[in-house]
């Protein structure tokens, strides 16, 4: 491996690193990607590539550095975007063949906006699934990306945000954003073996964005670390200082439910959460195992009335989902969005009313402490049967969400952290969540919890 290789494996912080130390540069960092971006088309994870645009910000960022004079902590690091954002220069099309021949954008829609004024270097677009209805990210449309940690079976990359924890697996960026819906930036990283942030709702302004169900939509994003985040969450919102401080562990208190996130779980991410929390309690955090109530009260409510996410996703695409340009949708997307037709006033007034008394009931469980649990269930399943067998497909894209949407429907932030591999190297993950607003705290024990699960500092006692 050349040396410009080794730099653009690193994190986004560590690229922009080498920068400030003269290591290497911008535009050495940009052409090593777009490099391997092109000798990786096959892997579906881009669905479009701004070349053109990279270089001009790269040469840019190479001049700023060169006059002592950076934008951010993160100028000149190569990012994507999943492609339900505007970016100038390119066609947003949700994973869909019908916008494949909407208009090329003259303007970023502003979160991206902020991140082009800190610098950093848009590579492209990511591919996704169609209009961000699944959690197992298969497109018919543009391929289904690969998921790098099994180059022998193709396996689920985790949606919607497929393209976005894949390219990050497979060093094809640093860092990507995406959109999470239901669990569409926790379940690809997880799958792939990355980390992903949910960020509360509202705290990143998604005007423009294409929406899923706008109640739930929130934008995140995947990266190598939780410093990443931290960094990209800042430049999203358009701060130029972050007041997340590392946090001593010794203070933390987690809850692990001993209810729902653990039904039906692979041996393997059971073993690999429970050497988690074992880890974490050896550090000094106090891991406390109860009953939840709240979350046996979300599966009842969703059993009776169906999801807000059906719901809304058909009153967003009704147009689309009742006529002929339907039978040009993936058929396991346009299934969902209809079966949020079937839905009655009273079921979405039930479940509205519901959150109401959820959301407070949970945090009063929850005490003041993150709720732990397995991010998935499952480690990335095979692709192969899911094509063919669209029940399957349905009971195993709910199994890979039923932990990130709970956090969705109790409005929650979220990081979810890579923390070991099955038999097979496939990766498993834990997320920790808090309550809405609660994102600086949470991602400041976030940046200490990956610490010590990678085995980079003692443990107390």
């Amino acid at each position: 491996m050349s040396d410009i290789d080794s730099i653009a494996d690193r994190t986004a912080a560590g690229i922009a690193l080498a920068y400030r130390s003269a290591e290497t540069s911008p535009v050495e960092v940009t052409e090593c990607l777009l490099e391997r971006i092109a000798n990786a088309k096959s892997e579906n994870a881009f669905i479009s590539v701004a070349a053109d645009r990279a270089r001009a910000e790269a040469a840019a960022a190479d001049a700023r550095y060169k006059a002592g004079r950076p934008l951010s902590a993160l100028d000149g690091v190569p990012i994507a975007w999943k492609d339900v954002f505007d970016v100038a220069g390119t066609r947003t099309t949700a994973g869909s063949k019908l916008l494949c021949a909407s208009p090329v954008k003259d303007v970023d829609m502003p979160c991206v906006a902020s991140v082009a004024g800190a610098g950093m270097v848009s590579l492209g677009k990511l591919n996704m699934t169609e209009f961000a209805f699944s959690g197992l990210g298969l497109n018919p449309h543009f391929g289904t990306p690969l998921n790098p940690n099994d180059r022998a079976t193709p396996r689920s990359p985790g949606g919607s945000s497929s393209g976005s924890g894949a390219a990050v697996a497979a060093r094809l960026v640093p860092c990507a954003i995406g959109t999470d819906t239901g669990g569409s930036v926790r379940v690809p990283s997880a799958f792939n073996g990355v980390v992903g942030y949910k960020t509360s709702t509202g705290r990143i302004d998604k005007t423009g964005l294409v929406p899923l169900a706008r109640t739930y939509d929130t934008v995140g994003p995947l990266a190598r670390s939780v410093e990443d985040c931290i960094l990209i969450d800042m430049l999203l919102r358009g701060e130029v200082a972050s007041s997340v401080r590392r946090t001593d562990l010794r203070s933390l208190t987690v809850l692990a439910p001993l209810n729902v996130v653990i039904d039906d779980i692979e041996p393997a991410v059971l073993e690999n959460f429970e050497r988690s929390l074992e880890t974490l309690a050896r550090h000094g955090v106090t891991v406390r195992r109860e009953h939840v109530d709240a979350l046996d009260r979300v599966v009842d409510m969703t059993a009776r009335f169906g999801t807000l996410i059906a719901a809304e996703a058909y009153t967003e695409y009704r147009e689309l989902a009742d006529s002929d340009k339907a039978a040009a949708v993936d058929r396991r997307v346009i299934a969902r969005m209809l079966g949020g037709k079937q839905m009655s006033a009273c079921d979405v007034i039930s479940i509205q009313r519901g959150r109401q008394q959820l959301i407070p009931a949970v945090l009063a469980e929850m005490a003041g402490a993150l709720l732990a649990m397995p991010t998935t269930v499952i480690t990335a399943p095979e692709i192969a049967d899911l094509e063919v067998d669209d029940v399957l497909f349905h009971k195993v894209n709910m199994r890979a969400l039923r932990n990130t949407t709970l956090g969705n429907i109790l409005d929650l932030c979220g990081v979810a952290l890579p923390n070991g591999r099955d038999a097979h190297a496939l990766p498993t993950s834990i997320l920790f969540s808090a309550g809405r607003g609660d994102d600086e705290r949470l991602l400041g024990f976030a940046v200490e919890i990956e610490r010590v699960l990678h085995g980079r500092g003692p443990s107390v006692g």
